[in-house]
């Protein structure tokens, strides 16, 4: 029991405990609309979107969460509105604003010498670095964004993966998408302390990955997404303090030998796991007919 207790009589590991925790719950839940929607691209582009939002409130000595989220909420806006245009598609709009914000970032950090530390940090993440003021911060985004997800469940769903049915039931398509982008930039932000931009899309994407190999309903795979982010954060920490290795990295090689793993040993889609199990290896079904397996959904249905 000494080796879990004794990294807590330190008041920035226990910090850093709940802040993983936090990134994990928040990553692995809104990260199941980024595998199961295909938009690991999306999750990539925001996450270097909000980079000139981080330089300039460090240009005003202001908090970088702030700057990140309002840079991501406006980019997140502004790929809504702009893949509107029957004349630009999502991917062009999402690359032209990712490329220009980040390139805004590029300029702005080129007019100071002292953000180089603090760049490190953001790239990176720095979790041992996080206040009681960013655990707060980090706490109320992740609980806005699971409120969200849970209070919005059934219409996000239609929404995503039933888009002709979601407008026949008269729901506001193109506003649940602006959402679901704003929600994502605002898990990005929770995650810059733990893992850092640069490894934000691997949380993002590799724990709901692996809990697709377990279950195919949503709800089921939402929850386990949550729960493997949680647990890859808290074991990534404690080898990264005992090891002195960097956290962020760590988090994100446990939650990849942890679907590794999973790719072979799942009992239903393993690539020997179903054969031990003696089960053919099952083709995983559209992502649709999942959704629609939502209680939520078929409330609508006749």
């Amino acid at each position: 029991m000494g080796t879990l207790t004794d990294p807590l009589q330190y008041g920035f590991m226990q910090r850093a405990l709940l802040e993983v925790v936090l990134m994990g719950i928040v990553t692995g839940a809104i990260g199941t609309y980024v595998v199961l929607r295909g938009l690991s691209f999306i999750g990539d582009a925001l996450s270097h979107a909000i980079f000139p939002g981080v330089v300039i409130a460090f240009l005003l000595d202001r908090s970088i969460f702030v700057g990140a989220l309002a840079f991501g909420a406006l980019t997140s806006v502004g790929i809504g509105v702009i893949a509107r245009s029957q004349r630009v598609r999502e991917d062009s709009a999402i690359g032209v604003l990712f490329a220009g914000s980040f390139a805004l970032g590029i300029v702005l950090i080129s007019s100071t010498r002292n953000f180089t530390r603090d760049l490190a940090s953001f790239l990176f993440g720095n979790v041992l670095g996080v206040s009681e003021s960013d655990l707060i911060l980090s706490a109320v985004i992740g609980v806005v964004v699971l409120a969200t997800l849970i209070l919005l469940h059934p219409q996000l769903m239609a929404a995503s993966f039933d888009r002709l049915a979601a407008q026949a039931m008269g729901l506001p398509v193109f506003a649940l998408d602006l959402l679901l982008l704003v929600l994502i930039s605002l898990t990005i932000v929770v995650s810059l302390r733990a893992v850092g931009n640069i490894l934000v899309v691997a949380m993002l994407v590799t724990p709901p990955a692996t809990a697709r190999l377990f279950t195919d309903r949503l709800p089921q795979t939402m929850a386990l997404s949550a729960l493997l982010g949680a647990a890859a954060g808290v074991t990534g920490l404690y080898i990264s303090y005992y090891h002195d290795v960097a956290t962020g990295g760590t988090i994100v090689l446990v939650a990849t030998a942890v679907f590794l793993v999973a790719w072979v040993f799942s009992p239903n889609h393993g690539v020997l796991g179903a054969r031990v199990f003696r089960r053919p290896l099952m083709v995983t079904e559209p992502e649709a007919q999942v959704v629609l397996e939502s209680p939520g959904i078929r409330s609508h249905e006749g």
